[in-house]
């Protein structure tokens, strides 16, 4: 099997979306634009042994891949249209290409997104997409509007994906719904655009909080007080912290994929009312402040969040 066969067997799905002018198969994909509206795109790239391990299953590789990616679109409101992928591989393994071909399919028609193109090369394993969304003209969501007295939410639970990790370094059992969210998280794309017009600044959570609200205030030049205790932790993390009083997992563990954001108080009652409608949970866990860098109250662990070179 060469390239090209390869490509024609496990990555040329038809397009459901009118917009895709041109995908899979030619030098460039070719995809319609609405004049009222701007690209956002991303790209992350996954490696194996410093992302995923040899005997990582492909089908959680392949739905991780895009998620990550999917996420970064949820952080700016928008809505995911269509991707690429770069894949390169030491050898052809029709049973993994068929098992990571069928997940990334399966990801890609539950948030309606076009695989449009890419590469497939020769070499170590890794995954690279870039995914391509729309946003309306200059309402994305960015890192540098929060403001002093914003308060300041995640989405859902954090920690729970951290601490399948360091259970799993550890010798201990994760329960089945965190390894989920570890191997298979969930973008969340639909409270991103929800929070267009109400969030001053949003980012997702992928190398933990206490960094990735860093950013958000690096960029808006402001500061923020985090309480502790207002964290939104899983029933077993929170067990962990009880018995230990260490929160680094919750803070810095990272791969929450969830959502921080600032909101102005003045509209706490209207993401009140679009979470409801979305049955998604978000949590006040502090405030943005005058006062330059982060308070974390009852805080003194030296742990910090995953950075790629130190």
């Amino acid at each position: 099997m060469n390239e090209f066969d390869l490509i024609r067997e496990y990555f040329s799905w038809p397009s459901e979306d009118s917009d895709v002018v041109l995908g899979v198969g030619d030098d460039a994909a070719v995809v319609n634009v609405p004049t009222d509206q701007q690209l956002v795109m991303s790209t992350d790239t996954l490696i194996e042994g410093v992302h995923f391990s040899a005997q990582a299953d492909p089908r959680d590789i392949a739905h991780k891949a895009l998620a990550v990616n999917l996420s970064d679109i949820a952080a700016m409101g928008g809505q995911a249209k269509c991707f690429t992928l770069a894949l390169s591989l030491p050898e052809i393994d029709k049973r993994w290409l068929g098992e990571f071909s069928s997940s990334l399919n399966e990801l890609a028609g539950r948030y309606q997104v076009s695989l449009v193109g890419g590469d497939t090369t020769r070499g170590a394993l890794s995954i690279t997409i870039n995914v391509i969304g729309l946003v309306e003209s200059g309402s994305a969501l960015k890192r540098s509007g929060a403001s002093p007295g914003d308060g300041i939410y995640v989405s859902n639970t954090i920690g729970s994906a951290a601490y399948a990790w360091w259970q799993l370094n550890n010798d201990q059992k994760p329960s089945e719904e965190n390894l989920e969210r570890l191997h298979r998280p969930t973008p969340q794309l639909e409270l991103g655009r929800a929070l267009n017009g109400l969030a001053s600044a949003c980012i997702d959570i992928s190398d933990g909080l206490e960094q990735d609200l860093g950013h958000i205030l690096d960029c808006s030049n402001v500061g923020a007080i985090i309480e502790l205790e207002d964290l939104p932790l899983d029933e077993e993390l929170s067990d962990h912290v009880k018995r230990t009083s260490d929160y680094s997992i919750a803070l810095c563990g990272g791969d929450d994929y969830e959502l921080c954001f600032s909101m102005p108080k003045k509209r706490r009652e209207w993401l009140l009312k679009r979470t409801r409608e979305l049955n998604v949970r978000t949590t006040r866990i502090g405030e943005i402040t005058k006062s330059l860098g982060m308070e974390i109250k009852g805080y003194s662990n030296n742990s910090s969040s995953y950075q790629h070179f130190k």
